[in-house]
């Protein structure tokens, strides 16, 4: 089985990403649905219970976020799969414009998730990694050192 990790800051296209690739065969997790730690805990739990395959779609900024999901994944045996989206806080800024009601986040949140990121590193714990960014759709590149 498998849990995919996104990290990136907001408006980075972590969930239309979500959307494209793995909307048919991984369950998605999202604090932004789901809107409380204990129930996130709850559905991550049950998806490695069930051999579910999963996707967490959050910002997860920090090595601590993101150990938070692979710690128990590698319990449950999973392959831990990440994708650091990059995070150009423009670009962000000029799609996070454009959503409307409540997906839009104010411009200092953006800011200060872009303050707060630490690039995710092989060494955490992932069995690959990958570097996307947008050009015209979204491009999937393999893992470099330097994003």
């Amino acid at each position: 089985m498998e849990i995919v990790i996104f990290a990136g800051i907001q408006a980075a296209g972590k969930s239309t990403f979500f959307r494209e690739r793995f909307f048919d065969t991984h369950v998605r997790i999202n604090l932004d649905m789901l809107k409380t730690r204990h129930r996130e805990a709850v559905l991550l739990e049950a998806c490695l219970a069930a051999k579910q395959a999963v996707v967490i779609d959050n910002t997860n900024l920090t090595v601590a976020a993101r150990a938070r999901y692979i710690a128990p994944a590698q319990h449950a045996h999973y392959r831990v799969v990440g994708y650091y989206f990059r995070s150009v806080v423009a670009e962000s800024l000029e799609r996070n414009a454009a959503r409307t009601g409540a997906r839009r986040v104010p411009d200092k949140g953006v800011l200060g998730a872009a303050g707060r990121l630490e690039i995710p590193k092989p060494e955490e714990g992932f069995d690959a990694l990958h570097y996307v960014r947008i050009d015209d759709g979204f491009i999937v590149e393999p893992w470099r050192t330097t994003p």
